[in-house]
Parts: C-alpha cells; structure tokens; sequence
C-alpha cells in the first residue's frame, strides 16, 4: 500500500505533520487506495474515518499495535525465524518464499532481516544435497557483500542441475532393460552387451 499511494504521490498525506494543511482532494483520494485493498468487514469498521491519514494510523493500530506489542510480535518473529529449516522435499523457491514471509513480518514491527543475516540462515538450514554448493559458496564469496537473491539464484541453479542429473541417471537406468519378442512369441529382455535374460 505504502508503494503504491508513494508511486501515486500520495504518500505525504499520511506521513503529514499534524500542523500541515492537508489537500483535501490527495486525502481522499488516497483514502480511496485504501479502501480498494483492505477487505470489506475491516472497511465497514473504517469507513468513518475523514482522512487518509485516520485510517492509516486506525488500520496501523490494530494490525501493527503499539510498540509494546511490536516488540512482543518481534520476539515471537525472531523465535519463528530461528526455528526456520528447509523441509524434506521442498524447493528453493518454496523455502525462500517462507524466508520472504519472515522479511514481511520484520517490516510489520519496524525492522529489518539484512541480507547478510538472510544469506546465513539460508547457508545454515537448507538440506543436506546442498551442503556442496554451500561449502564452495562459503569459501569464494563475501557474506557481508552478497545480496540474499543473489544467493537464491545460486542455490536454483545447483537445484536445477540437480534435477536434471536425476532425470539423466533415471532415463539410463530406464535404458539398460529393454522389452523385445523372440520367434516364439515369449518376451525376453535385452541386458546390455547384447545378451539374453
């Protein structure tokens, strides 16, 4: 929401200082953004707000809290970030994704996951069939100088090829017994080298 009320040149009117005249016409036209992406049992519990700026501030009350209950949501955060470890079978994509969560939740309380802390977690906690290409990672590249997409890049690519030596190594295997009928019309399969099992 904050993108897109700044991309509209909105934004100001709900970082405005309580002295500021406000433009009524940018307020309620951002008061309008607003009310487009908030669902409708919250709208109805908002509606009555006059500016962008009381709506803002109401909606950032009750999803955000005062900042005693941010720092309440941040150690609740901070313990469900360090509890984070890829699952068996998951992607990269899917454990990045849970990782983005995490960046969003830390946004909500005013904080941030760098990408150095980011790149750390994810060199920690992803599954053992990438610990090759964590260790080589670790050895040519700067922590403090990587960014966390960079990594995630990294870590799809090594999946990538992963997935299609797998796919290589299935289609051989699949390739050493081949079906064929003899004169007889019994089945035989056909080893390698030519002979008959």
């Amino acid at each position: 929401m904050e993108a897109i009320l700044d991309a509209q040149g909105l934004w100001e009117m709900i970082e405005s200082e309580e002295d500021v005249v406000i433009d009524v016409k940018k307020s309620k036209t951002a008061r309008a953004f607003i009310f487009q992406a908030i669902p409708e049992e919250i709208l109805l519990q908002v509606a009555k707000k006059k500016t962008a700026k009381e709506v803002w501030e109401s909606l950032k009350t009750r999803y955000v809290g005062v900042e005693r209950v941010q720092k309440a949501r941040l150690h609740t955060y901070k313990s469900e970030f360090e509890a984070l470890r890829m699952r068996d079978g998951e992607t990269i994509d899917e454990y990045s994704g849970r990782l983005s969560a995490m960046i969003s939740k830390y946004k909500l309380v005013g904080e941030v996951l760098d990408d150095e802390e980011l790149v750390r977690k994810l060199f920690d906690t992803v599954s053992n069939k990438f610990i090759p290409m964590v260790a080589g990672a670790e050895q040519f590249i700067k922590m403090e100088e990587v960014t966390f997409d960079e990594v995630i890049g990294r870590l799809k690519a090594y999946e990538d090829r992963l997935k299609l030596r797998q796919g290589i190594g299935t289609s051989d295997s699949a390739l050493l017994f081949t079906k064929t009928d003899d004169k007889n019309g019994d089945k035989a399969y056909n080893k390698p080298g030519g002979s008959h099992g």
